[in-house]
C-alpha cells in the first residue's frame, strides 16, 4: 500500500521530471489518484481527485494562462548555457519526456537553473491573445534551492523542423516505454534564436499543480510540420490543460 504522501511525492516527481526508478513511478501511478485530460478525471476535476491536488481548483496562481495585455518591461536577458545531451526519452503516460544530462542551465535575474528535462503538450497550453498553437515544449529547470523555472516554447505549423529528427525517430508509443539512442541533442537547437519572452509566476500544469513556478514563455514560436505535430499527437492525444485566470498576477513581456 502506498501512502497518500508518497503518491503525491511521486506525482510531483513526474511533473518535475526528477529522477525516480521507473518501477516506482508506475507503481505510484497504478495505486495513486488517477488523473487524465478528459472525462471524470479531467482537468476540471483534478482538485477533487485527491486532497493533495486541491491547488488545482483552489490555487490563485495557476498555469497555463492566456498571454495577453502584458506589461512591457526592460527584462533581463536569459542566458542559455545548453550543452549536448544523450537522448533518453520516456512516455510517462501523460507526455513524451526527454531527460537531459547534467551540465546545462539558464541564467535569469542572476540565478542559475539547471535543465532537468523537457516535454511536450499538444495543442499548446499557453495561448497568445486567445490563439492556440499546434504544440508546446516545456523545458524544466531547477536551481540549488529547489525552485523551478520553466521555459515554454510555442510550436506552430510550418516547415519540417530537422532539429527534432532524432527525438521524433525515437518517440515511445506506449505508456511506460523508455528509449535511449546513440544520438546527441542540444536543446539550444530546439528553441528560437530570438530571446524575447513573457514571464509570470505560475504553477505546474499537471497535478499537484504546485505554485511558485517561474514561467518564461518565449515570444517567437518555432515551426514544425503538420506531419511532425500529428506524429506526437497520435501518441499523446490532447494533453493540454485549459488556460487559467490571471487573477491578481502581473504578466510581463520584454521590450
Amino acid at each position: 500500500m502506498i501512502s497518500g504522501r508518497k503518491v503525491v511525492f511521486a506525482a510531483a516527481i513526474v511533473a518535475l521530471g526528477l529522477s525516480l526508478p521507473a518501477s516506482g513511478l508506475l507503481a505510484a501511478d497504478k495505486h495513486g489518484p488517477h488523473w487524465s485530460y478528459e472525462g471524470e478525471h479531467g482537468p476540471e476535476h483534478w482538485g477533487h481527485v485527491s486532497s493533495e491536488f486541491k491547488a488545482c481548483s483552489e490555487g490563485k496562481a495557476q498555469s497555463p494562462i492566456d498571454l495577453s495585455n502584458a506589461a512591457p518591461e526592460a527584462l533581463s536577458k536569459i542566458e542559455f548555457e545548453y550543452a549536448s545531451s544523450g537522448l533518453n526519452i520516456v512516455n510517462n503516460g501523460h507526455t513524451v519526456q526527454v531527460n537531459y544530462d547534467k551540465g546545462s542551465s539558464i541564467v535569469v535575474d542572476g540565478s542559475e537553473y539547471g535543465l532537468v528535462q523537457f516535454h511536450f503538450h499538444t495543442p499548446s497550453e499557453h495561448t497568445v491573445d486567445g490563439r492556440s498553437y499546434g504544440n508546446e515544449m516545456h523545458l524544466v529547470h531547477k536551481n540549488d534551492k529547489g525552485q523551478l523555472a520553466v521555459v515554454g516554447v510555442l510550436i506552430e505549423e510550418g516547415e519540417e523542423n530537422p532539429a527534432y529528427k532524432a527525438i521524433w525517430s525515437n518517440l515511445p508509443a506506449k505508456a511506460g516505454e523508455e528509449r535511449s539512442a546513440e544520438a546527441a541533442i542540444n536543446a539550444r537547437e530546439l528553441i528560437p534564436s530570438e530571446s524575447g519572452y513573457f514571464t509570470y509566476s505560475g504553477s505546474l500544469t499537471t497535478p499537484p499543480c504546485s505554485e511558485s513556478v517561474k514561467w518564461i514563455v518565449l515570444k517567437t514560436p518555432v515551426q514544425m510540420s503538420d506531419v511532425q505535430i500529428q506524429d506526437i499527437r497520435s501518441i499523446m492525444n490532447e494533453n493540454n490543460r485549459p488556460v487559467q485566470p490571471l487573477n491578481e498576477r502581473v504578466l510581463k513581456v520584454s521590450q
